[in-house]
């Protein structure tokens, strides 16, 4: 392999990627107005293609360009049909709770989904509890998305992983934290269409390979077990029917998706990223897992010592002229990258608006906008870091690490706010139940393995957290009128203006 000229590209993208950071963070050093707004959530200002690529690149991670087409070489086209699951999402958020969200956020001045938990349910105690498992699981989701991101770049740069692994953490790292969310905002978008063309090559290294669609679907026929959707029972229907829950209905309660209907501008902005978004993850979804069952018919067998996540990075390097190699390879970076930098700038604001902030003023005062700067681009570089020290040792299957935070945060906020934004009876003590036994109940779940007959056991942390939220939304002492007729209105209706007298 040129190695030279495949790092070409990757070399050309990495510089993009930084120079749009540092043209975001001018740009946001000339918007007047509250810095905690701009650097987390753009001063709410993003269009409707902006807004859709940013949430459709945060959602599309390593595991849907790596992870979960290697297990679609594996298991055939019953993953597909497992992946479309996910198309659901952009239409679910935005159009479910994305409008009540931005209007909350509006007149509370919201910048982090725990300030509409904050404002929701009156509990600092709830606030910073969901403050902490954002971080907790955003922290585990970014390790993840740097081992796919490192090993990746390291097949194609010929370098060692840890080697591989300083290079891509330390690019996403700076662009993130000198960015804020605008930048964020802008790689993403660039991100997004990185991956479709990216797709589109990988597309055409497989059809040239396998020498057509005709030979390649011979090939995996040789296996009729992959030409079914349940693929001879590896698909089972309670698995089936719990990823409807993990990836698709309880895509609701992924912190990462509800802050960015904080940041779109207007509700024409709304409207035409809710087409826009769906369109596109549909194409990434679909389009990449098919082509991970395709590859079956040009690569037969994993590469030694390594798992299923190997499979596109080595199709990409062996089987690509060098120069194609470099375009599909920043592809797959760009949905590894455009994750963790989502991740890491909601992971900051957890810690810096959260927490600090909420707290700094009682024992000094407030820090001006200047040295709020230095501090949030310090704690994004640390988290960053952090998180990077995590991938030393990376997971072994990333797709499932992946869905483990997944499952994690919907446990935690699914009804937390689902509930909490339609249903008046919801209080602070039904959500603190419902957060801490749902991820509690969760996590113990998955470590002790618990049998479900083939469901996910997201089925038993939303389960559980259902219950107590109920439980304790009806025992405990039901929230205030100002706080109910801030979230809903329609309930509370202003009095009848009564005519002046002699009218």
């Amino acid at each position: 392999m040129n190695t030279p000229l495949t790092l070409a590209p990757v070399f050309v993208f990495f510089v993009t990627l930084l120079a749009v950071g540092f043209f975001a963070r001018r740009r946001a050093k000339r918007v007047s107005g509250n810095f905690s707004s701009e650097y987390f959530i753009g001063s709410r200002s993003l269009g409707g293609f902006v807004f859709a690529m940013t949430f459709v690149a945060t959602y599309s991670s390593v595991s849907s360009f790596v992870g979960g087409p290697g297990l679609a070489w594996q298991r055939g086209f019953g993953w597909v049909y497992y992946a479309t699951i996910q198309v659901v999402s952009v239409m679910m958020v935005m159009g479910i709770v994305g409008k009540k969200i931005a209007i909350i956020g509006r007149k509370i001045g919201a910048v982090t989904v725990v300030d509409i938990v904050r404002a929701r349910y009156s509990s600092d105690a709830l606030a910073n509890i969901s403050a902490v498992v954002l971080v907790v699981f955003f922290t585990a989701m970014m390790a993840a998305q740097y081992s796919g991101g490192a090993n990746l770049f390291a097949a194609a740069a010929d370098v060692d992983y840890e080697a591989g692994l300083v290079i891509f953490a330390l690019v996403v790292v700076v662009y993130t934290a000198v960015g804020g969310y605008r930048g964020v905002a802008l790689t993403d978008t660039i991100c997004a269409m990185v991956m479709l063309f990216g797709m589109g090559i990988i597309g055409f290294a497989i059809m040239r390979s396998g020498g057509g669609l005709k030979a390649i679907m011979e090939k995996i026929g040789e296996d009729p077990a992959r030409l079914q959707i349940r693929s001879g029972g590896a698909l089972s229907v309670p698995f089936l029917l719990s990823q409807w829950l993990l990836c698709g209905v309880c895509t609701l309660g992924l912190p990462q998706s509800l802050v960015r209907t904080l940041s779109y501008r207007d509700s024409r902005s709304l409207h035409r990223a809710m087409i826009y978004g769906t369109v596109v993850i549909g194409l990434m979804m679909a389009g990449m897992h098919l082509l991970g069952t395709l590859s079956h018919g040009v690569i037969s067998e994993i590469p030694s010592g390594k798992t299923t996540d190997a499979i596109m990075p080595a199709l990409i390097v062996q089987k690509l002229p060098p120069l194609l190699a470099g375009f599909a390879i920043i592809g797959t970076l760009a949905a590894t990258m455009s994750t963790v930098s989502s991740l890491l700038i909601m992971a900051a604001s957890a810690i810096i608006k959260d927490l600090w902030l909420r707290y700094r003023p009682k024992h000094g005062t407030p820090p001006d906008d200047k040295k709020l700067r230095r501090f949030s681009v310090l704690v994004t570089l640390i988290i960053g870091l952090i998180s990077m020290l995590i991938a030393v040792k990376p997971p072994s299957v990333i797709v499932w690490i992946n869905l483990f935070a997944f499952g994690g945060l919907q446990s935690a906020f699914f009804w937390t706010f689902l509930l909490g934004l339609f249903w008046k009876r919801a209080n602070a003590a039904g959500a603190t139940l419902a957060m801490v036994g749902g991820v509690v109940s969760y996590c113990l779940a998955m470590a002790l393995r618990i049998p479900l007959g083939g469901s996910h056991h997201i089925v038993i942390g939303i389960g559980v957290a259902f219950v107590l939220f109920i439980a304790g939304s009806l025992l405990g002492k039901p929230e205030d009128e100002k706080t109910l007729r801030l979230f809903f209105p329609e309930a509370f209706p202003l009095p009848r203006r009564q005519p002046a007298s002699g009218f």
